[in-house]
């Protein structure tokens, strides 16, 4: 490749808003409109990829029969069914319901972990982990405050 051609296009991309090499969502939301629904730990785990602290989540205790739903966009995530005391103060689940989340590489610790969210709005859930029970062996270790529990 050319070495003007490249400089060119890295210029381009550089110049390009953040928002525009972001992956696109079903629903999508202005930064202020999920500010004006979110609380602001909900803001920074779901839109900022925070984690909230170990044990804080009541969810992380509640074994009644029903669905875990996005908070952002009301989508099924994960059944009560496949959900276990991990013992690591999280909700955690050994697999999610059918075409429910999206995955990607999470670099920002100095190994590469597996990031999860809502695949329709992309809200951030937690990470996956290969240390989780059978069948799957895995652990989706998820951010009590990026779900709502709903009932059966």
């Amino acid at each position: 490749m050319d070495r003007r051609l490249f400089l060119l296009g890295a210029t381009a991309l550089a110049a390009l808003p953040k928002s525009a090499l972001a992956a696109s969502f079903e629903i999508t939301r202005t930064d202020a409109e999920w500010r004006a629904m979110l609380s602001s730990l909900q803001y920074k785990v779901m839109r900022k990829e925070g984690t909230e602290r170990a044990g804080s989540s009541p969810l992380d205790k509640v074994y009644e029969k029903g669905t875990y739903h996005c908070r952002g966009c009301d989508l099924k995530l994960y059944s009560s069914r496949h959900k276990y005391d991990s013992g690591t103060g999280w909700p955690s689940f050994y697999k999610s319901l059918p075409k429910a989340i999206g995955t990607k590489d999470d670099r920002k610790l100095l190994r590469v972990r597996t990031e999860c969210h809502c695949r329709r709005c992309g809200s951030h859930l937690g990470h996956i982990f290969d240390d989780g029970p059978k069948p799957t062996g895995k652990r989706h270790c998820l951010n009590g405050v990026s779900l709502v529990f709903k009932e059966a």
